[in-house]
């Protein structure tokens, strides 16, 4: 028998918080996702200008709700040329899952894997 279908694969976005830069507040997205192995990655179309963005590079500690799970998880903007296989993975995924995947990528690694 085949194995069962993966749910993440046919989610189409997860809620991503992150702590406010400025307010210290917490700070909730839907966005869009795709997963490889234990790490998610969401991406960022207007890279190092979006908020979210800005928010993890000030404070990498974020949460993710997913398919009813809330976890802890900590959140890191790839360096094209340090994580450049990463990046192009990530990319493709998204293109594969989204017909997109030109944003700028971040590596989402959940403390705990309840999905």
């Amino acid at each position: 028998m085949p194995p069962p279908p993966d749910p993440l694969a046919t989610t189409p976005f997860l809620y991503l918080t992150t702590t406010g830069r400025v307010s210290g507040q917490p700070r909730d997205i839907e966005i869009w996702f795709v997963r490889d192995g234990q790490a998610l990655y969401v991406l960022a179309s207007n890279r190092e200008r979006a908020q979210w963005v800005r928010n993890i590079v000030a404070d990498g500690n974020v949460r993710v709700r997913l398919l009813g799970h809330e976890t802890a998880a900590t959140a890191r903007v790839l360096d094209r040329s340090r994580d450049a296989d990463e990046w192009r993975t990530a990319q493709q995924l998204s293109a594969e899952k989204y017909g997109w995947g030109d944003g700028l990528p971040v590596r989402i690694s959940p403390e705990q894997w309840p999905w």
